[in-house]
């Protein structure tokens, strides 16, 4: 294509060129016309002094730190990748002890193994010694530790919750929370009873006024018992033959888990 017979699209592609704003293919191809044809070469030239004009006006910017860290980087890579070719291309050279020295690195490999191993037997032994009272630790703390299989929790008339009741037929406990504000005068005793589907209330236990409480009691006395009720009776509590003699405080279903 001769640009010298089309001068707008000449002086367009010179200014681009001169900009930095020609690039790729369209780049190359002008700069092999510039080669090839005198007025596009003078043409460029004309766009790169201008420019070169427009940067002398200028007032000059430091570079930022980060842009001399990226330039430095890729020189480093370039360097480091340039070494590694050069590595792969030249042959290595026999090492002359290379077989002592691997049976040097065998040994203290052998050597470490059997270390390792010694420390291993130590330590089982030293283990061992002790296994004996640590399992039998572990198994009273099994024994120890609650299953609870009932719950049930006892709210007033008010649907507040005022108590929580807890049992563990493993160890035949009846736990206690007070949830609630409720506080028994001195003269008066709460007492907890079971209300069995057939039949009358059976006690099981008077409550103390602590907050947090146990009572003794067989799962053979919560079995099938859909609900739990606490009434207020006269201080140490009346006879399970009688039933609850004062007002129903707090009541709610017993609920067995599922294990």
């Amino acid at each position: 294509m001769n640009l010298s017979q089309h001068p707008e699209l000449m002086d367009r592609l010179a200014s681009a060129y001169a900009l930095g704003t020609l690039r790729g293919g369209a780049r190359r191809r002008f700069e092999t016309l510039a080669r090839q044809q005198p007025v596009v070469r003078a043409a460029a030239l004309v766009w790169q002094g201008r420019v070169a004009g427009m940067n002398e006006l200028q007032t000059p910017h430091e570079p930022a730190a980060a842009v001399w860290s990226r330039i430095d980087n890729l020189v480093r890579a370039d360097q480091d990748i340039a070494t590694m070719a050069a590595a792969r291309v030249e042959p290595s050279r026999p090492e002359t002890r290379g077989w002592w020295r691997n049976l040097a690195l065998w040994r203290s490999a052998s050597a470490a193994g059997a270390l390792a191993t010694v420390l291993a037997v130590v330590t089982a032994v030293g283990l061992r010694d002790d296994l004996g009272s640590q399992i039998g630790e572990l198994q009273a703390r099994l024994a120890s530790t609650p299953a609870v299989e009932y719950v049930a929790v006892l709210n007033d008339d008010q649907a507040s919750a005022s108590m929580l009741v807890t049992f563990d037929p493993k160890n035949n406990k009846l736990t206690l929370q007070r949830v609630g504000g409720f506080q028994e005068a001195a003269d008066k005793s709460l007492q907890l009873w079971a209300l069995p589907p057939s039949g009358g209330p059976r006690s099981l236990g008077v409550l103390s006024q602590e907050r947090l409480l146990q009572l003794t009691a067989g799962e053979a006395d919560v079995r099938e018992v859909p609900a739990l009720a606490i009434s207020l009776e006269p201080k140490g509590g009346v006879p399970s033959e009688t039933g609850p003699t004062g007002p129903v405080l707090f009541k709610g279903a017993l609920i067995q888990k599922m294990l």
